[in-house]
């Protein structure tokens, strides 16, 4: 039995979603008091969060940056605001996917189920080794990049798409196929969202100097080139 944090303001939309999802076994809670959710969450530890953006006291990207600092939760972002700017910053400070308003309850529904799956069920990895490209190593464990005597935190998203394109060092993947190895559909996935992981993973990579490891394609995808970029700094 899932217990889902559904922090929504709107009390009838609030009120839908959890007797619809109660239907289907879960336990919904949802915070009366918007002015203490990052205690609630702390205290109720769900294994997923249902986040509105516009809310009293703290809006949703302050929730999600506060969660995702002792947490790799599932977040889900559920809002009116659909400007892309909005859904970049969401996925930028952690959040896994991100749902327009209005939309159907079939469809939050399989958005949940997806990341279910990946994080605790059916498609969760249970990472026992290191995946080391030279001097950088991946730790599916602690969700970590380390090179040298340098360590960084990763997302869980940011670990998979970072695992995936060094399993295959030196080869071109596809934006389908990086798309569905972290959201297991192509369909229901903004392919915007990829490129901000991407550009996040980008940046961390820069930041131990390895700016140019990844490199993209039009048409074609991603590569993560590891002796190409060692050549490239030697140039």
């Amino acid at each position: 039995m899932y217990n889902l944090l559904l922090i929504e303001d709107d009390t009838q939309l609030s009120t839908l979603i959890k007797e619809y999802l109660e239907c289907y076994g879960y336990v919904v809670h949802q915070p009366m008091n918007f002015s203490n959710i990052v205690e609630e969450f702390n205290s109720l530890k769900p294994v997923l969060v249902l986040l509105d953006i516009n809310l009293p006291y703290y809006d949703g990207f302050f929730l999600c940056r506060s969660f995702r600092k002792d947490s790799h939760v599932p977040i889900l972002v559920i809002s009116a605001r659909s400007q892309e700017m909005d859904q970049i910053m969401a996925i930028e400070l952690g959040a896994d996917d991100y749902i327009t308003k209005p939309f159907t309850f079939e469809l939050l529904h399989s958005k949940i189920k997806a990341a279910l799956r990946r994080v605790y069920g059916e498609y969760a990895h249970k990472e026992t080794i290191k995946t080391c490209v030279g001097p950088l190593c991946i730790d599916g464990n602690t969700l970590t990049l380390c090179c040298h005597e340098k360590k960084v935190e990763l997302s869980k998203n940011e670990y998979k798409l970072l695992k995936k394109l060094m399993d295959n060092n030196g080869t071109f993947v596809s934006r389908e196929e990086l798309i569905e190895e972290v959201w297991d559909s192509v369909t229901f996935v903004d392919d915007n969202t990829l490129t901000v992981n991407i550009s996040r993973i980008r940046n961390i990579l820069s930041e131990l100097g390895y700016s140019r490891v990844i490199k993209s394609k039009r048409g074609v995808g991603y590569i993560f080139d590891y002796t190409s970029a060692m050549r490239d700094n030697h140039a």
